[in-house]
């Protein structure tokens, strides 16, 4: 609420010495929740202030997924439902030229599942990939879906999703959804089995 601020100021605010709260911030700071930066106030040193970091700021409340929600209404509501599906067809098209770019020149299929993984992980979906017990097909698992909420409200977008697997995955493969978030399991998993 008050910007970046020094370990005395911080001290202060809650009651205790600068030079606990500085300890305080160190140990957050090693966690990446907060970092110090120098700033140059007049004559002398630089003081040290502290701020929260992106991560940090991720454990305050965050209505991303409430307005995604409502502005998924919204469409449907003012616009219609043909709208809605031009919108997650966009979105699909997006996401399918940056599978596709993540993808290039990488022509093993289980190279493409390991690379497919580790694009969903970095948006955030927890992903992960491994062979079938029986050897013959690779489940690709996603442990989170960030987009849960607006997906509850449209399962366009889960359909959307399920055909950019298979296209970018290519012809050599079938990929079915065997486990589904919004069907109660505790993740997505995808069967992929190749032809």
């Amino acid at each position: 609420m008050r910007g970046s601020q020094t370990s005395s100021a911080l001290g202060a605010a809650l009651g205790t010495t600068g030079e606990n709260a500085r300890q305080q911030l160190v140990k957050l700071a090693a966690d990446g929740l907060v970092e110090a930066r120098s700033q140059a106030k007049g004559v002398g040193r630089p003081q040290q202030e502290w701020e929260l970091t992106e991560r940090g700021h991720g454990f305050f409340p965050d209505t991303h997924g409430e307005l995604a929600v409502s502005l998924i209404k919204a469409v449907r509501n003012t616009l219609g439902e043909a709208a809605l599906d031009q919108l997650i067809a966009a979105r699909e098209g997006e996401t399918r030229a940056t599978y596709a770019a993540v993808l290039e020149g990488v022509d093993d299929l289980e190279a493409r599942i390991a690379a497919l993984a580790a694009q969903r992980s970095a948006e955030g979906y927890m992903a992960e990939w491994r062979r079938t017990n029986e050897g013959d097909a690779w489940l690709l698992i996603e442990n989170h879906c960030p987009i849960c909420a607006a997906a509850t409200t449209c399962q366009g977008f889960c359909r959307s999703e399920l055909a950019v697997f298979r296209d970018v995955l290519g012809d050599g493969c079938t990929v079915e959804r065997e486990e589904h978030i919004l069907h109660g399991a505790r993740r997505c998993a995808y069967r992929i089995s190749p032809h």
